[in-house]
């Protein structure tokens, strides 16, 4: 039932202001109500009258229809249960204030609140009182303003919103920041700040045009909506940079995690109308109020992680340090050493021996590049092929590598292999499949004695591209291993039909985990299983115990790489051990060893009671670490380590020998995007600051502010040995 004509509603209305009849101007009564239906039935202008309990009365038939076209129904409720008001707008009183000041009021915008279509008004009204002065209700005007309004909401939402992907745009997202960081000052809580940054997005751009790119940014959002999972707010700054702020986590455990698995939801393949294609995504975090307590500290703090991670080869993460400025100059001239190296030919290479489990016989020698430089002396591999990468010299580098790891095999047995590792940044070079089989038929090598060790990354690529170079190895005749398989990053569709001899367990799966000193066994026994599956042999690097060497052995692996076989070898000692027939290594457990002694990391900090310490830190696990410095310490004794910027963990001595303890951690260590271990949490600037320091970022130094020890030792104070400093107080 629709709401009556203005004329019917009008017959005998009598006001105070007169009766019916002509007015002064000449126009009669019947007139005016004609002239008013009219621009009221235009929609242009409405009416609205309520009764002395503030019930609608009347409404004009435009507002009715709009409201879903039921007079019957409006009209047994309240005026401001039909009307809501409009956030912002004028005082932001709501409409029953209004009416229960039976005062007039003008201009005050409501949105409807029932029906399909939301119209938005602006109403005026004034109150009604009978001769007697009794009140009587309100009338007024109603005008339609919906499309103006919608266009200044919109407008509103552009200024605020990226108009592409529907993220917050930087606007919003710097006050967004500044807002959560004011707030949480006061109440002493924390916030993690992710800078993202796409990586082979300008090759999208540049080879399918910008509308793929726009779809695949619009992709990437969504992805990022489901990553983030309601979590905290994403913004697009930009091109293909993001921000993800999220508030209340600070464990780095979990912001790992988190970033983890944006890096691996991104990676994944999309489908753009122009065809499919790949990219990826480095990303850097910074905490507050560790890092930063201002939106510019915490957003450069964030900013300096991102290009760390950028240029430690991409698709990683890496949380903010304090040295990371010290870091990209070191990196910066570093690249400038590297360059000249290549020049001065000061790279050499070494081989690991990878031995077959069934027999202990070498069946193959893995090539680790070496590089001697003047004034850093020997720069492990670790050191300077992130660099090599970041900057592309890993381009010439591995061209190199390629054929000196082919001469050298030429004076080896046929029945070794060798394997190289191969860069995704090599692989997607112009001229790589070109210059392996230049190689091999320069140095004479059958292709059927080289493994090349391909990184996931590279199945992330441009697919036909991906597909057309493998092919081209596969027909070269050379072997073909997914190397440091089990990041998460490769379909189990593309591995079966890519041609692919084997899979390789990286050492991470091993590092030492709460309940098993072996590590991921279990994950490791999955590996192995598919592996089978598929007609794969299976092989592991960074096996350092006889234990681990053994239950690999019982879990059915092809092949395995590590100190507990042998550490890496020059040519001529790969020359001298083939000159005596057969070459088979028996295991042994002295590559613990070997391997804690190439473990070396730097001075930190160590806290008992009132004392402070500084040791030497000699290995680290995420499970615990071995100390030097102190001598006399007994087993069970509680410490604290200070790894710097606030990173303390506690743990207790398990073993002691000399002035060397191992210590086990109460809390695992996590990662640190960068191949480290971080500790999850750190001493909140909150404490210092209500220990008296003012309220800043964690500066460098040390930290005494030790919680949760419970020891009750039987001295105070340690003797000092000849390999540490003399003590400090704390």
């Amino acid at each position: 039932m629709g709401a009556m004509p203005f004329s019917e509603f009008f017959k005998g209305k009598k006001t105070a202001e007169g009766r019916h009849g002509a007015s002064p101007d000449g126009i009669g009564t019947s007139e005016k109500v004609e002239i008013v239906e009219e621009i009221e039935t235009s929609g242009a202008f409405g009416f609205w009258n309520t009764d002395k309990s503030g019930n609608i009365a009347y409404l004009s038939g435009w507002i009715v229809e709009a409201m879903g076209g039921d007079f019957a129904r409006l009209a047994a409720q309240p005026i401001q249960q039909a009307f809501a008001p409009i956030d912002g707008e004028t005082d932001g009183r709501s409409l029953g204030l209004k009416l229960g000041t039976r005062k007039s009021f003008a201009g005050l915008a409501v949105q409807a609140v029932a029906g399909e279509s939301a119209v938005v008004l602006r109403l005026s009204g004034k109150p009604l009182y009978d001769r007697a002065g009794e009140f009587q209700g309100f009338r007024g005007s109603a005008i339609d303003v919906t499309e103006e309004f919608r266009a200044e909401e919109e407008a509103n939402r552009l200024a605020k919103y990226d108009s592409l992907t529907g993220l917050a745009n930087r606007h919003r997202m710097e006050q967004r920041i500044d807002s959560t960081l004011h707030a949480f000052k006061s109440a002493k809580r924390a916030a993690a700040l992710m800078m993202l940054d796409l990586d082979k997005f300008k090759q999208v751009n540049d080879t399918l045009g910008h509308a793929a790119g726009d779809q695949l940014l619009q992709q990437v959002a969504d992805r990022l909506r489901g990553a983030v999972a309601g979590r905290g707010e994403i913004g697009r700054l930009g091109g293909d940079e993001f921000q993800v702020l999220i508030p209340d986590l600070d464990d780095r455990g979990e912001l790992g995690e988190i970033a983890k698995r944006i890096i691996q939801i991104l990676s994944q393949p999309y489908s753009v109308e122009e065809g499919r294609c790949s990219i990826g995504c480095s990303v850097g975090i910074a905490v507050a109020p560790y890092d930063g307590v201002e939106r510019d500290e915490l957003t450069r703090a964030a900013d300096l992680a991102l290009y760390a991670s950028k240029n430690g080869g991409r698709g990683q993460f890496r949380f903010y340090a304090g040295d990371l400025e010290h870091e990209a100059n070191l990196r910066k001239r570093m690249e400038e050493d590297l360059a000249e190296a290549i020049e001065a030919g000061h790279f050499t290479l070494e081989y690991q021996p990878v031995v077959s489990l069934a027999d202990d016989r070498v069946v193959a020698l893995e090539a680790q590049y070496c590089w001697a430089d003047e004034e850093r002396g020997r720069v492990e591999p670790e050191t300077f092929l992130p660099v090599a990468e970041g900057s592309r010299l890993i381009v010439p580098i591995g061209e190199w590598g390629l054929r000196k790891a082919c001469e050298d095999a030429m004076q080896w047995p046929e029945s070794l292999l060798v394997a190289l590792h191969v860069s995704p940044v090599q692989f997607e070079s112009n001229g790589f499949i070109d210059s392996v089989e230049k190689v091999l038929e320069k140095t004479g090598l059958d292709p059927a004695r080289l493994e090349l060790r391909l990184p996931e990354s590279v199945l992330l690529g441009d697919g036909s591209k991906v597909d057309n170079a493998m092919s081209r190895l596969f027909k070269l005749g050379v072997r073909l291993t997914l190397d440091q398989f089990g990041t998460g990053l490769s379909s189990l569709s593309y591995l079966r039909r890519a041609p692919l001899n084997a899979l390789r367990i990286g050492g991470n799966f091993f590092e030492p985990i709460m309940g098993n000193e072996l590590g991921d066994i279990e994950l490791v026994r999955a590996v192995v299983a598919l592996a089978g599956a598929m007609g794969m042999e299976t092989v592991a690097s960074g096996v350092h115990a006889l234990a681990l060497m053994e239950e690999l052995k019982r879990l059915g692996v092809d092949q395995v790489c590590g100190f507990v076989y042998s550490g890496a070898l020059t040519q001529e000692e790969v020359l001298e051990q083939i000159a005596g027939g057969e070459w088979i290594i028996p295991p042994s457990d002295n590559g613990i060893q070997r391997a804690t002694r190439r473990t070396v990391f730097r001075k930190i900090g160590l806290i008992h009671e009132d004392h402070y310490y500084e040791v030497t830190l000699r290995n680290l696990s995420r499970t615990g670490a071995m100390i030097q410095g102190l001598e006399d310490v007994p087993v069970g004794t509680m410490f604290v380590l200070d790894f710097g910027q606030g990173q303390l963990a506690v743990g207790a001595v398990r073993r002691t020998m000399d002035d060397t303890q191992g210590i086990e951690f109460e809390q695992e260590l996590v990662d640190d995007g960068a191949g480290g271990l971080c500790t999850r949490h750190r001493v909140s600037p909150y404490e210092l600051a209500a220990a008296g320091v003012p309220l800043q970022a964690l500066p460098p130094g040390r930290y005494t502010l030790a919680q949760g020890l419970n020891s009750n030792p039987s001295f105070a104070q340690f003797k000092l040995s000849a390999n540490a400093p003399r003590q400090q107080a704390a």
